[in-house]
């Protein structure tokens, strides 16, 4: 068919021609040759957009619906057509040519075996040959918090915030490289968190390690090693968020890990988190922790841990003020602070763990303490901060402890709403307290908070925090001894 639209083409093209009044010259039977193959070359990419187009129709029509013997079909002469092919967009948008070859691209590869596995919420991709792996991963934590019963009207208030609101990547090739990546939007700001490149391997039947280089997570004590999306209060313990290195929760550095089947063993070594400043040497942390469960089944662990730092200040790193989350994240009024504190030259914590869970009923432990050095032959100052923290299914499920990593991940909810289920219902209950008062100007407090955590499915869920708190400040604008009570609540989907 298209072989008989470009020959009746060419025909009209020699009718319009007009004759010769003479015999041409060469010079004109080239420019005469040069046309006629122009308009030729434009004909024939007008027929393959038509054609294009009309085989994208073909394929949007639908299925004949069923006739009945009132209405008989109309009968249409039947022309040969090239087999029917699938746009992987509307009709109207098809571009020129480019789209047979994308459905012939989709067609091998569907053929060579390509496959996408549906995970928490996201697509997992693998290759045919099972070498190279990649999945988009990200959180959002979407917070409310109101505060009230402080003797100071600037801590009664109420405020919503993004507890995190991340975006990544993550992937592997083969059974040994592995990466992962992602940014953060919460609060407004751009912040690189997890970055890094790996490598995994297996020593021996049930002993294996991994190395990981990039911007690096803590592994720190519980739920310092906890991600926040798991985490089964609104925030972690005075334990994580206090007894912790200057430079917080991440550092560009490396981490070998060391796995067996009763628990795990890290060290860490690293830099500032990522920044702008190279003006100056970095800060230098050293971390490790190890965990071990002498006691694990299917129903039931053991949980013991302990972990270790110590930090050598940058010259640009020198202040270690405080001011330390107590009753919520998004009350920046309710803190319990050091107060003023400068000419810092290293730290040193250390904390210990123990815990675990039966059946559907858990409970942690945590204590540490962190030494901060200071210049001028001044005394260190200890901080110190322990918490218990304890937690039911109702519906049965069990705690989502992780016994690889020696911290809470993601629940397996048995029967997800979206299953017709009642998804997971979890109680919780902590007390925690933090206290500062080595240094004069530094304060203390403690707070009791009781949970109710709604998991719809294994990514999503719905939590809420009743706190009652106290805190007795020695600097700052909100001095002397307070209470009060803050409620929290969070939506958040993990993927």
């Amino acid at each position: 068919m298209t072989f008989l639209k470009t020959g009746c083409a060419l025909m009209a093209i020699a009718v319009a021609t007009p004759a010769l009044a003479q015999t041409p010259s060469q010079e004109d039977l080239g420019a005469i040759v040069r046309a006629q193959a122009a308009e030729i070359a434009a004909l024939r990419a007008r027929l393959d957009r038509l054609e294009a187009q009309r085989l994208a129709a073909d394929a949007a029509i639908p299925a004949p619906a069923s006739t009945s013997a009132a209405s008989p079909p109309v009968q249409v002469a039947q022309t040969e057509r090239p087999p029917l092919v699938t746009a992987p967009f509307a009709p109207q948008l098809v571009p020129p040519g480019p789209a047979e070859r994308d459905v012939a691209r989709a067609r091998e590869a569907n053929a060579a075996g390509v496959t996408t596995e549906w995970g928490a919420g996201l697509p997992v991709f693998h290759s045919a040959d099972g070498i190279y792996t990649f999945k988009p991963r990200g959180r959002i934590l979407t917070d409310v918090s109101s505060t009230f019963g402080s003797g100071y009207d600037g801590r009664n208030i109420t405020t919503t915030g993004m507890r995190a609101l991340r975006l990544g990547i993550e992937g592997g090739v083969a059974s040994h490289f592995f990466y992962q990546f992602e940014i953060d939007f919460s609060e407004n700001e751009t912040d690189v968190v997890t970055a890094f490149l790996g490598w995994r391997n297996r020593i021996a039947p049930g002993l294996d390690y991994d190395v990981r280089a990039g911007h690096l997570f803590n592994d720190r004590g519980f739920e310092g090693s906890t991600g926040s999306d798991s985490t089964p209060f609104l925030e972690r313990t005075v334990v994580a968020t206090a007894i912790i290195p200057q430079r917080a929760f991440y550092g560009i550095g490396i981490m070998p890990r060391l796995f067996w089947k009763t628990g795990h063993a890290s060290l860490t070594l690293t830099g500032d988190r990522v920044d702008g400043n190279q003006a100056v040497s970095d800060s230098r942390t050293v971390l490790a922790r190890a965990h071990w469960n002498p006691i694990k089944d299917d129903n039931k662990v053991l949980h013991l841990g302990l972990w270790g730092f110590d930090e050598a200040l940058s010259s640009a790193a020198t202040t270690l003020t405080r001011n330390t989350v107590i009753g919520g994240r998004f009350n920046g009024a309710l803190r319990v602070g050091t107060g003023p504190l400068t000419g810092g030259t290293g730290t040193t914590g250390y904390g210990a763990e123990v815990g675990g869970y039966i059946g559907p009923a858990w409970l942690m432990g945590e204590a540490g303490q962190r030494h901060a050095r200071l210049d001028a032959g001044r005394p260190d100052f200890v901080s110190t901060a322990w918490s218990l923290s304890g937690g039911w299914f109702l519906t049965g499920d069990l705690p989502p402890y992780n016994p690889r990593l020696g911290s809470f991940g993601q629940p397996r909810v048995l029967r997800p709403i979206f299953d017709g289920g009642p998804g997971a219902i979890e109680l919780t209950a902590r007390y925690e307290n933090l206290d500062y008062s080595d240094l004069l100007t530094g304060g203390r407090g403690w707070a009791a908070t009781a949970g109710v955590n709604w998991y719809l499915n294994s990514f999503t869920r719905l939590q809420l925090n009743a706190i009652h708190w106290k805190t007795d400040n020695r600097a700052g604008p909100y001095v002397s001894p307070d209470d009060g009570q803050t409620v929290s609540t969070r939506v958040a989907v993990t993927f």
